[in-house]
């Protein structure tokens, strides 16, 4: 199934029911028409961060199904896999044969090798002033060593976690094992493949080793030439200043919305639309927006779209204004890898409101590019303090676990019907067309008026909204769509 301009869920394997099928069965008998894609979280063996730590791509996580119950969601829904370019487990093949048998591995290449990625630089190398050059995700050079079965012991890359081992992208073992995994996770049924911390994944001396220019564009038109032929497209991963991201879509390829989830946040606290407006204007059509991941709210995101200033004051009304929302949260007491990310359901970051929360989802709706809605955010879930608490993972306060049960009670829930009715006429409005154009207005310092038409001229689609009162109207084609006079209540 190509991709298509439909929302797209995010979820794990198993956080709506126990695994595959009961993904499958709750958006079918729970959700229905508000979904047309589903992105799935890494469902492969994995040893780590809930599965991007992958182990092994040819299977699927048998706590979670098999190859059969991804292609039957496949069949109904447009779907994304998660492809971490970057690395892989301690427990690959590939790690596990280069520890056994070293230089006499056929891994041997396949990663980065801390002192011999130096040497080729020269003597006495690293310096510290390399090290601290070097963008990362720690307080210390970015390694781990391996102890060999013959005794010997030498260091390898590690940008993230300790079972997340860096790939040397550009060696030939990792290009064929690149290409084999990409053309049997299109098989299995991915229409797009998102590639994981594709920034870190090239590395060069005397740079940051972050998005290095212009080796980068080769490794990821590599992954296209792979992908092109099998009519799959590519979503890079990526957080960071959104000139990064505008890059990237200049070249052609799907690009993230980062910016949009904190931008909405300032939006609602201060009751100003001017930022709003701002951004909408410069958002590419090609893009998958958000406003909750499996992550945290990104900060750096929104950098210069917001000032610095009003950054600080969407930061800490977060704090004020959230439901059960701690800066200790987003520390290093609970794990927190990214500083500038911040640990909250997006529900809890508008004080589990729903006349803010529903606005801030017609905003992405109403956003260029096609909306991408976190499981979480589609059943409108509060902060998992229980879960934070017992794992002591500041990302888990956004990634409850919910039953079969407690799904068909959600979506009872006013503020879900009403998400899952907007998403739904989303879905099947033409005034969205991605060839189409987008007008941005701002009546007053409170008020945004957004027209999107499509490429024909034929259909539009009109949002009035109040971001100080939390009201809104939609028409299209002349006719109310929805508003917050005649949402479903209680």
């Amino acid at each position: 199934m190509e991709i298509q301009n439909k929302a797209m869920l995010i979820t794990y394997a198993d956080s709506l029911g126990k695994n595959l099928k009961d993904v499958h069965q709750v958006l079918k008998e729970d959700i229905g028409d508000a979904i047309g894609g589903v992105h799935l979280l890494p469902f492969f063996p994995s040893t780590g961060d809930r599965g991007f730590a992958p182990a092994d791509y040819t299977r699927v996580d048998a706590a979670f199904g098999d190859w059969a119950d991804v292609e039957a969601l496949g069949e109904e829904y447009y779907l994304m896999f998660d492809f971490m370019i970057n690395h892989i487990s301690r427990e690959s093949v590939m790690y596990q044969d280069f520890k056994k048998n070293h230089d006499d591995s056929k891994y041997k290449d396949f990663f980065i090798r801390w002192e011999k990625f130096w040497a080729k630089a020269g003597e006495n190398r690293p310096t510290q002033a390399d090290v601290d050059l070097i963008y990362k995700r720690k307080d210390k050079a970015p390694t781990q060593e391996i102890t060999f079965d013959d005794g010997t012991t030498e260091n390898l890359w590690n940008t993230f976690g300790e079972e997340q081992i860096d790939i040397d992208v550009n060696s030939a073992i990792a290009k064929e094992f690149i290409k084999t995994t990409l053309e049997d996770m299109v098989k299995h049924g991915a229409n797009l493949i998102r590639l994981d911390a594709f920034a870190y994944a090239v590395k060069k001396v005397d740079t940051n080793d972050f998005f290095v220019e212009p080796e980068i564009w080769d490794t990821l038109n590599e992954v296209r030439e792979i992908l092109t032929p099998l009519k799959a497209e590519i979503l890079p991963e990526i957080h960071e200043h959104y000139s990064i991201p505008k890059k990237i879509n200049d070249h052609g390829y799907f690009t993230y919305d980062f910016a949009l989830p904190m931008t909405t946040l300032y939006t609602l606290y201060s009751g100003k639309t001017n930022q709003l407006a701002k951004w909408l204007k410069m958002s590419p059509m090609k893009q998958f927006t958000t406003l909750d991941t499996h992550d945290g709210i990104g900060v750096v995101d929104a950098r210069d779209i917001l000032t610095d200033d009003e950054i600080d004051y969407a930061s800490d009304q977060l704090y004020k204004v959230g439901a059960n929302v701690k800066k200790t949260y987003s520390s290093a007491s609970y794990n927190n890898l990214d500083i500038y990310q911040i640990n909250s359901t997006y529900y809890s970051a508008l004080g589990n409101d729903d006349a803010a929360y529903l606005l801030s989802r017609v905003f992405q709706v109403f956003a260029p590019g096609i909306p991408q809605i976190y499981y979480v955010g589609l059943l409108a879930g509060e902060n998992d303090i229980a879960l934070l608490e017992s794992t002591k993972e500041g990302r888990n306060i956004n990634r409850h676990y919910y039953t079969r049960e407690e799904v068909k009670s959600e979506v009872k829930r006013p503020v879900v019907a009403n998400l899952l009715k907007l998403l739904s006429w989303r879905n099947e409005s033409p005034a969205f067309d991605l060839a189409g154009s987008i007008i941005v207005d701002t009546p007053t310092d409170t008020t945004i008026v957004v027209t999107r038409q499509d490429e024909s001229g034929q259909n539009n689609a009109v949002l009035t909204a109040d971001a100080a009162n939390k009201t809104f109207e939609i028409v299209e084609n002349g006719q109310t769509v929805m508003s917050s006079d005649n949402l479903t209540q209680n």
